[in-house]
Order: C-alpha cells, then sequence, then structure tokens
C-alpha cells in the first residue's frame, strides 16, 4: 500500500463532475504492418493483458481515508477487470477528421470511475476519410487519472504498450502481480492520526529548504540578472471564466525540422520557444477575430518536471511549474519569438533560484480535507466568473519518441494529446513530439471555443507566418537582454 503525495492527491480533490481530472492521447495506428495486414480487437485485448506488468498504474486503484482527513492510497485491485479498461467503438461514416475530435472530446469529457484503476483505452475505428492516413488505421485513445501519472511518469505505462518493431513478443514475462485486500477504516483513520502529528515537522523542512532559494533569489534580483519588472495579472479572457462540463479537442501537426528552423531565428532560441509563439500568434489570431483581444499581454502556465534520474519510474506527478509570456500583445512574429525567448529565461531564472522541486515540496502541506471543501465550493460559487486569472492557459510540453512505435504490431503514425481544464483556466495546450513532428492539440470547453476548426486554423497560420519570417527575414541582432524585459516590450 502507498500513499499518494500532496501533490498527486490535489488532482482529486480538485475533480468535481465539471472538472474530471484526467489527462489523455490519441495515438492513430496502421494496422497494415501487423502480421496479417490486421489487427482484431480480440487480439489487443490479448496484446495489452500481456504487458500488465510493464506498469503498476494498470492494476492499481485509489482507497479513500473517511472524511479527507489523510491523502489516499495506492492498493493492487482485487477486483481488475481488463475488459473494463479496454473497449471498442467505430466512427459512423464518413469517418472524417472532424467526427473523431467530436467523439474524442466526448470520451474526454466523461469522468472516470474512482473506484477502478484509473486509466481507459478505447479502439476508435472507422477513421477512413481522414487526410494522410492509409485506410484501414484505427486511434487509441487514452485516458488517465493526473493523480497516478504526469506527463513523463506516463512514459511507462506508454513504453509497456508500445514496441520498437512489429513484432508482439511478450517482454514482461515474469508477471507475479498480486491483489491486496482493501484496508480497514479504523486502519486508515490510525494511520491518518499518526500522519497528522508528522505534519508541523514537514512544515519546518520544507521553509528550512526555502531560505537558501529566497537568498538567492533576493541576490540575483539585486543584481539585475533577473527581473520581475514584466510580472503583472494577466488580463481576463474568454478562457478565464467557469467551465461547464463539455469538451473540445483538435489537433496540428509541425514538421520538426521547420519548428527548428523557426526558433534559430533567435539566437539562443528553443523549440519550447517557437511552439509558445505559435500559441501566442494563434490565440491572438483567434481573439482578435472576436474582437476580444487584450491590449495587455497574455501568459501561460508551463509545467516543469522536477523528475530527477533515480525517479524516471516513480508513480505520479513530480512537476512544478513556470509562468511565460506568450506575446499576444506584439504583431510582428519574429519579435514575438524574440520576447518570448527573453521571458522564457527570465522565468527559468527565478524558479530555478527558489528550486522548482522545492516549489513542489510545498503541495505536500495541502490539508486533505480543506482542500476538497475549497475546490467544491469554488466551483459552486462560480468564483472563477470573479477574480482575476493568475495565468491564461496551460502549455505542456510531453517528449514522444524519436523512433517509430508499434501497439500490436501496428504502426503509430500520429500522436496527440489532450489535458483537463477547470474554472478560471479553460484552454490547455498540449505540445507532443513523435518521430519528425510535433503537434499541439489543445482541449478546451464547448462554450469557451464553440469553434475549435478555427482556433486549429489560426495555429497553422500563425506557423506559416513564423516560419516564412525565419526563413526570409532579418534575425534579431543580439540575443534578447534578460534583466531589462522592457526592452522587447518597446520593440513591439
Amino acid at each position: 500500500m502507498q500513499q499518494l503525495s500532496g501533490q498527486d492527491a490535489s488532482f482529486v480533490y480538485l475533480e468535481t463532475p465539471s472538472t474530471p481530472m484526467h489527462i489523455g492521447s490519441v495515438g492513430i495506428y496502421d494496422p497494415s504492418t501487423a502480421p496479417g495486414g490486421f489487427v482484431r480487437f480480440k487480439d489487443i485485448l490479448q496484446f495489452i493483458e500481456s504487458r500488465l506488468g510493464g506498469a503498476r498504474s494498470f492494476r492499481e486503484r485509489l482507497v479513500r481515508v473517511p472524511f479527507d482527513i489523510d491523502h489516499p492510497y495506492w492498493i493492487q485491485d482485487p477486483d481488475f477487470d481488463l475488459e473494463y479498461h479496454v473497449r471498442h467503438i467505430a466512427l459512423p461514416s464518413p469517418g472524417d477528421w472532424r467526427q473523431l475530435c467530436i467523439q474524442v472530446a466526448r470520451l474526454h469529457s466523461r469522468p472516470m470511475d474512482l473506484t477502478k484503476p484509473l486509466w481507459e483505452f478505447i479502439i476508435v475505428e472507422g477513421l477512413d476519410n481522414i487526410e494522410g492516413l492509409p485506410k484501414g488505421c484505427f486511434a487509441l485513445v487514452a485516458k488517465v487519472h493526473h493523480a497516478a501519472i504526469d506527463g513523463m511518469s506516463g512514459v511507462e505505462m506508454s513504453a509497456a504498450i508500445h514496441d520498437l518493431s512489429p513484432d508482439k513478443s511478450n517482454r514482461f514475462p515474469d508477471d507475479d502481480w498480486k491483489p491486496q485486500e482493501k484496508p480497514g477504516i479504523a486502519d486508515l483513520l490510525i494511520s491518518g492520526y499518526f500522519n497528522a502529528l508528522r505534519q508541523p515537522q514537514k512544515y519546518l523542512e520544507t521553509v528550512a529548504r526555502s531560505v537558501p532559494g529566497i537568498a538567492k533569489l533576493t541576490a540575483e534580483l539585486s543584481k539585475g540578472e533577473l527581473s520581475i519588472a514584466g510580472a503583472r495579472t494577466p488580463p481576463k479572457t474568454r478562457f478565464n471564466a467557469k467551465v461547464s462540463s463539455h469538451r473540445v479537442f483538435d489537433g496540428v501537426p509541425f514538421p520538426l525540422a521547420d519548428v527548428r528552423a523557426i526558433k534559430d531565428a533567435v539566437p539562443g532560441g528553443t523549440v519550447n520557444d517557437a511552439i509558445l509563439a505559435i500559441i501566442g500568434g494563434g490565440l491572438r489570431k483567434y481573439l482578435e477575430g472576436k474582437g476580444e483581444l487584450p491590449e495587455a499581454n497574455l501568459t501561460a502556465m508551463a509545467p516543469i518536471s522536477v523528475r530527477q534520474e533515480g525517479e524516471k519510474a516513480a508513480l505520479g506527478n513530480l512537476v512544478s511549474a513556470m509562468v511565460v509570456s506568450l506575446g499576444t500583445h506584439i504583431a510582428d512574429p519574429l519579435e514575438r519569438l524574440a520576447h518570448i525567448h527573453a521571458d522564457a529565461v527570465n522565468s527559468k531564472g527565478l524558479t530555478n533560484a527558489v528550486g522548482a522541486r522545492t516549489l513542489t515540496d510545498y503541495s505536500q502541506l495541502i490539508p486533505s480535507g480543506l482542500a476538497g471543501l475549497g475546490a467544491r465550493l469554488y466551483t459552486r460559487l462560480g468564483a472563477a466568473n470573479a477574480h482575476a486569472p493568475v495565468f491564461n492557459v496551460v502549455a505542456t510540453n510531453v517528449p514522444g519518441s524519436r523512433v517509430p512505435l508499434y501497439f500490436c504490431g501496428a504502426k503509430m503514425i500520429k500522436m496527440y494529446g489532450l489535458g483537463p481544464i477547470f474554472d478560471s483556466m479553460g484552454l490547455i495546450n498540449t505540445i507532443y513530439s513523435y518521430v519528425d513532428e510535433i503537434a499541439i492539440s489543445f482541449t478546451s470547453d464547448r462554450d469557451m471555443m464553440p469553434d475549435p476548426s478555427t482556433y486549429a486554423a489560426a495555429l497553422k497560420e500563425s506557423f506559416d507566418e513564423l516560419l516564412a519570417a525565419a526563413r526570409g527575414g532579418e534575425k534579431p541582432a543580439a540575443k534578447p537582454k534578460v534583466a531589462k524585459p522592457k526592452k522587447a516590450k518597446e520593440a513591439a
């Protein structure tokens, strides 16, 4: 029995009927590479069953402590049923991209059963009219609760069901899995009591670890090496209000080589800078088209993995975050890219000064019962409509494989990501790289974004403008200075 960390448990407490807290992916596969040139659903069931030993999350379920007086525990589910978790549907004719996006959004909208292992795989057939896909392709829509994995630890589940060749040999023959009985209420309450006694010590330890970071941050600010001059409350947009229970989804793939060409337009630029510039340009175009573009700059929260080398297979979430400018107030694409690069370097410096891992440790101090009550009241009272946002959207980067992967012998040809949205944050952009492509896919609220194809087109237009400017425009003469962020703004 393993207890959830405060950060993992927070995703359980934050879940409401309108804000399910699972993440997901959409992989599209070509079965022509499989033995015989096709894959049957019963083959997929047998294949996944042979791979269950490859990731603990497959057969672990939550046990919540009465009244949430302490964080939940993971146990090996004594009632595990594979066929509950792996399902099979098909799109009606004609089976095009819009139909797939609508179906994925509907699947992603539905909360998961928190009394079972927190994952679902849905096989979707009937994709024969999606441009660029061979006939006979199928999609694997995956849902995994955020309490179980983050983008990095999710690699363990993905690795368990994927191979580097069409060969479907079982790589986990020694599966010594054993179910566990659900602990009694008295045992859970006693454990909660002793954990509560240790909580003051945890507070002191976390504060003690913060002191050197705060001192370092103060020194770097005083020397001008870092700046907080650009730190302002972002403007409120249509995405920063209470969300409904309905979702939309879409995604746009880009050649990785072209994204690298964009980032090279700014000395020291990164692929992340280029992606944020694409998103910033896409948001600018989308909101401008609705007459809602704020004069002030929009920002994105970008998760940062704090997973260390010895924690690659650790269950749960090991992430911190930083807030980065999206440059939506800048029309010129290369000036926007330069501004984002400068702000990203500064934001990383601020986060590293305090210590991303230390910031994550503070999440372990969340009082469990109060966290759940606060989340429910926040939603019921519609509080998100009454205050300014901390950030406008989320942009999360999930590194994928640089070589082709195979599922049940079928070759993966596309991969997109999904994420949770919640009150005051109704748009998440998930960046997923695979082989020679990098895709920006997004999840939003249907009321906030009734036209996801319009935002997808805006992202594509933003990319085209950046690429054209990077190839034909002049590069900035010098790397933007982090200590003087106002200059990047003046350049707009």
